[in-house]
C-alpha cells in the first residue's frame, strides 16, 4: 500500500496543504504579535503620558495648595492689619500707638518678634518703645548693638528705605549678624516718619527657618510703619493743640478776671461819675435859679428903670440861664436812667397821636424854615408799650436835630413798621448830613460833630445821649446812617403791642408844614 504511487502522492499532497495552512496560520500570528507588541508600546507611551500628567497635577495641586495658603496667609494678614491701623489711627496718646501692637496681631502677619526704636536727637540716641518676643536681658543686649550702628538706622530713616532679609546689602551690617543678635530667621525693618518729633524704625522677625517672607510682607509692614508715622504725628500734634488750648483757656481766664475787674472798676467808676453829676447838677440848680430869679426882678423894672443896655445883658443871663438849666435837667436825666433810679411808666399808646403831638410842639420851628414834615404810621403798626413822656423826648431830640441841620425847604419823613415783635422807627431829614466816622461817637456825651454848621448852631452835645438812654431803658436801640451833604436817617427800636411780621405802610401821610 505504501508502494501505491496514488497515495503517496496523495500523503505529499495532503502534507504540503497542511504545511502551507500552518505556515499561514503562523505567518498570522507573527504578525498578530507583532501588533500586539505595537499596540502594547503604544500603551506604555500613554502610561507615561499618564503618569506625566498625573505628577503635574499633582505639582499643581500642591503649588496651587500652597498659593491657597498663601493667599489665607495674606487675608489674615490684611485683616490683623486693618484691624491694628484702625486701632492705631484712634489713639492720641504716643504712649498708647506701640500697646496697640499685640502678639496676637503680630502673630496674624506672620511674625513674632518686633521691636521699636525711636531716635531721641535730644540724647541722641536710639530708646525702644516697643518690644513683642523679647525679654528685658534680650532688649538690653540689641539696644547696645543699634546704637553701636546707629549711622546705618539713621541712614534707613533719612533714605526712607525698607531693609529686610530680601534686600541685597554690601553694608558692614549683614543679614547673618542681624538674624544673630535679633534671634530670628527673617525680619524686616521699616522707617516711621512722623513730621513732627522724632523719628524711628519698626523691626519684625520671625523664628521659624521654613517661612520666607516676601515682597507682600514687606508692604504689609510699610504699611504699618506708616500709619504709626500717621498716628505718631496726629498724637503729637494733639498734644501741642491741647496745651495750646490748656495755654488759651488759662490766659483767657486770666483775661477775663482782669476784664471783670476792670469792668468793676469801670462801674464803680461810673456810679462815682454818675453819683458826682447828680450831686453837682443839683448844686447848681440852687445858684441857677438864684441867678434867674435875680434877673427876672430885674427885668421886671422892680427894683427900678433899667437901662437899655443893662436890659439886653440881663436878658442874655436870662436866655442862657435856661440853656444851663436845660442842660442841667438833661444831666440830671442820663444820671437817673443810668443808675436806675428813673421810674419808666410804661402803658400802651398810640404812636401816631404821640408824633402828632411832638409835631405840633415843634410846628412853629418847622414853619420858620419852611420846612415839611410827613409822617407815615400805620394803622398795624401805631400801638408801642412805652414811658409816653420819655418817648415824647425822644421824638423832640430826634427831630429837633433834624430841624436845626436841614436847611429852609427840606423834609423831614417819620415812618415806623413792624419788625418782630417791636416797632421800628426811621427819622430822615435832607439836610448837611454826619461823616460816616462820627455817626458811632455821635450818641457819646458832650460830643458834637467839628463842623462849619455844628459851630453856626448851639447845643451841650447830650440830647442824642440822652435819648441813646431812653431808648436802652425801653429794651430797644439805635443808631444813625448818614452821608455828607444828603441827609441823615435816625432808627430807632420800641415795644410793639402785638407781634406781626413784614413792613407795613398805609401810604397816607399827615403832612405838618
Amino acid at each position: 500500500m505504501p508502494d501505491n504511487p496514488f497515495i503517496i502522492n496523495l500523503l505529499g499532497a495532503i502534507g504540503a496543504v497542511v504545511i502551507t495552512i500552518l505556515s499561514a496560520i503562523v505567518f498570522l500570528e507573527i504578525e498578530r504579535i507583532r501588533q500586539l507588541r505595537f499596540e502594547v508600546k503604544g500603551l506604555n507611551k500613554s502610561l507615561e503620558e499618564m503618569d506625566e500628567q498625573a505628577r503635574l497635577i499633582i505639582r499643581t495641586d500642591m503649588e496651587l495648595n500652597k498659593t491657597q495658603e498663601e493667599l489665607d496667609k495674606k487675608i489674615t494678614g490684611l485683616y490683623a492689619l486693618q484691624k491694628l491701623v484702625r486701632a492705631i489711627s484712634m489713639t492720641l496718646e504716643e504712649p498708647q500707638i506701640f500697646k496697640k501692637i499685640n502678639t496676637a496681631c503680630l502673630k496674624d502677619i506672620g511674625f513674632e518678634k518686633a521691636i521699636g526704636f525711636l531716635y531721641n536727637e535730644k540724647e541722641i540716641k536710639f530708646i525702644s518703645y516697643l518690644n513683642i518676643g523679647y525679654t528685658v536681658d534680650e532688649v538690653n543686649a540689641i539696644t547696645p548693638f543699634v546704637e553701636s550702628n546707629k549711622d546705618f538706622y539713621i541712614n534707613l530713616i533719612k533714605t526712607k528705605e525698607t531693609f529686610s532679609s530680601l534686600s541685597d546689602i554690601k553694608e558692614f551690617s549683614t543679614k547673618e549678624m542681624i538674624n544673630r543678635l535679633f534671634k530670628v530667621s527673617a525680619f524686616i525693618i521699616s522707617p516711621f516718619l512722623p513730621q513732627e518729633g522724632n523719628k524711628g524704625f519698626l523691626f519684625v522677625g520671625t523664628e521659624e527657618k521654613d517661612v520666607l517672607i516676601n515682597q507682600g510682607d514687606e508692604e504689609l509692614i510699610v504699611i504699618l510703619a506708616s500709619q504709626l508715622s500717621r498716628s505718631l504725628e496726629n498724637a503729637r500734634l494733639f498734644e501741642k493743640t491741647w496745651g495750646a488750648q490748656q495755654e488759651l483757656e488759662k490766659k483767657v481766664l486770666e483775661r477775663t478776671q482782669e476784664l471783670a475787674q476792670t469792668i468793676e472798676e469801670v462801674k464803680k467808676i461810673s456810679r462815682r461819675k454818675t453819683d458826682f453829676v447828680s450831686s453837682v447838677s443839683h448844686e447848681l440848680r440852687t445858684p441857677l435859679t438864684s441867678i434867674k430869679g435875680y434877673a427876672a426882678i430885674l427885668l421886671a423894672g422892680k427894683l427900678g428903670e433899667v437901662p437899655l443896655a443893662v436890659w439886653e445883658r440881663l436878658e442874655k443871663i436870662n436866655r442862657h440861664s435856661d440853656e444851663l438849666v436845660h442842660m442841667v435837667n438833661d444831666m440830671l436825666d442820663i444820671s437817673r436812667i443810668e443808675s436806675g433810679r428813673e421810674i419808666m411808666k410804661f402803658e400802651t399808646q398810640d404812636l401816631k397821636i404821640l408824633v402828632e403831638k411832638v409835631a405840633d410842639l415843634l410846628l412853629v420851628q418847622l414853619k420858620d424854615k419852611q420846612i415839611e414834615l410827613n409822617v407815615d404810621i400805620s394803622d398795624n403798626t401805631k400801638e408801642v408799650f412805652v414811658d409816653v413822656n420819655q418817648i415824647e423826648r425822644v421824638f423832640i431830640n430826634i427831630v429837633g436835630n433834624a430841624i436845626k441841620f436841614t436847611p429852609s425847604g427840606g423834609k423831614i419823613f417819620i415812618f415806623a413798621f413792624k419788625l418782630n415783635r417791636q416797632i421800628q422807627v426811621d427819622i430822615t431829614d435832607t439836610g448837611s448830613g454826619i461823616p460816616e466816622e462820627a455817626l458811632e461817637a455821635i450818641f457819646e456825651e458832650f460830643y458834637r460833630v467839628d463842623n462849619p454848621i455844628n459851630q453856626q448852631v448851639k447845643g451841650t452835645g447830650l440830647g442824642l445821649a440822652l435819648v441813646k438812654h431812653i431808648v436802652e431803658a425801653h429794651s430797644g436801640k439805635i443808631w444813625a446812617k448818614s452821608k455828607v451833604g444828603f441827609g441823615s436817617t435816625f432808627s430807632f427800636t420800641l415795644p410793639g403791642y402785638e407781634e406781626r411780621e413784614g413792613v407795613i405802610l398805609n401810604g397816607n401821610m399827615t403832612k405838618f408844614k
